[in-house]
Formats: structure tokens, sequence, C-alpha cells
């Protein structure tokens, strides 16, 4: 299975540290976020991927070229950010027709990835895609889901006060071919994944709930959490 992982974000939240490295490359106990990732999903046996990038793309660039990955990867620069959808529609040639995993790759994830994928395996019938889930101690500032009795979502609430319970949206899917192929047809101008798509399918949406560690890094003290 291919993964597309999202890294050109400004990182300004985690500023000054972003000044002079970009987001994906701040280190967690010594390592690049974008290492741990590439690191958990090869393991899962997931791969090749393809990695955006915008802010300070040299440095990404370099990252890649130096490391062990730089044959299983490709780089796609994008001089004005295309959005979360965007970037989607531009790279679904690199899919080749197969299910895949679409991936904010600005939070630090230690899910079991297998598990994740034999979640998608096993999904409802008429689930187009599943998403990655977990609990948050901050739901006003996540995307809050709510799941029927066999774990589809049926509401998405994003970032709004008093949402309905604290199960959030991880940003990491595995999306079916068959979705792949209709948002191809039907959404090619999307740029935003959240707000354009996933509000579209909801009932079609498997959910899998990680009990690992998932931190979104953008504030300094989840930073300090992740790090510690």
């Amino acid at each position: 299975m291919r993964a597309l992982l999202l890294a050109a974000g400004l990182g300004t939240r985690l500023r000054p540290l972003t000044e002079t490295i970009p987001k994906c490359l701040v280190p967690i106990k010594g390592k690049p976020l974008l290492e741990i990732w590439l690191e958990g999903l090869t393991e899962a046996g997931v791969g090749p991927f393809l990695v955006n990038t915008h802010y300070l793309a040299g440095q990404v660039e370099d990252y890649v070229n130096s490391s062990q990955y730089r044959n299983v990867l490709t780089i796609a620069n994008e001089p004005d950010l295309l959005g979360t959808a965007g970037t989607l529609m531009k790279n679904l040639d690199f899919f080749q027709g197969e299910d895949g995993m679409l991936i904010h790759a600005d939070n630090y994830c230690l899910a079991d990835l297998s598990a994740f994928q034999q979640a998608h395996r096993d999904r409802p019938n008429g689930c187009l895609m599943t998403m990655m889930t977990f609990r948050t101690n901050a739901p006003s500032a996540c995307g809050i889901v709510e799941l029927d009795d066999r774990g589809v979502v049926i509401g998405f609430h994003e970032k709004v006060i008093n949402p309905p319970g604290n199960l959030a949206n991880g940003a990491v899917y595995i999306l079916s071919a068959q979705l792949l192929k209709y948002l191809e047809i039907n959404l090619y101008t999307a740029q935003d994944f959240s707000v354009e798509i996933i509000g579209r399918f909801l009932g079609r949406i498997f959910s899998y709930e990680t009990p690992e560690s998932f931190i979104d890094i953008g504030m300094p003290e989840s930073y300090l959490l992740a790090n510690s």
C-alpha cells in the first residue's frame, strides 16, 4: 500500500523552533518526525511514499536524499500550497488504482499501522475509507467524530465549542480505490479534505481507534509532551 504524507505546513504555532526547521523535521527524542512516520510505515509493509513540501523545502529534500528512504520516496514540491485535498487530487496517479494512505504527517503517532490496515480490510460493506481516531484531552481543538454501533462515522464536528465527546479524527486515512476514482471524477477541484470530503461521506467512513500515543505537536506544550 502506498502512502501520501502531507508535510508542507508552515508550523507557525511552533515558532521560533520552526523558523529554521520545517515542522516535519522537528526532532522527537532526537529523531525527525518524518523519519518516525517512515519507520513505522515501512515496518507495517507500507510504501513507496510521496511527500509534499513547501516551507523550507530544501531541508526536506536534503534529509530525504541522505536517508535510507531515498529510493522509495518521491517529493512533490508545491510553490503554492494546494490544500490537504488539493495535494491528493494532484497526485491521484501515485496510488496506481489501488487503496492508499493519506497522512497528515505533523502528528506524533505510535499507532499499530498493521492493525489499522487490517481494520480497513475488515470494514463494513459500503465504507469507502477508514479513519484513524484517538482520545483527546482538548476536544474543542480537534475534529470530533460520532460513531454508530458498527464504528462507522455518522457525525463530524470540526473544532467546535462543547463537541459531543472526545474521540478525535487523527487525519490519517486509508482511502479505497473506489473512493479515489470517485474523487477523480467528481471532486477534483476540492482543496480541504476535512471540509469538502469527510462531510460528504458520513455513513461511509469506518473508524479505527488507536490506544497508542497520538499527539498533535503543533503547540509548544504538546511538542514538549511528545518529547517527555
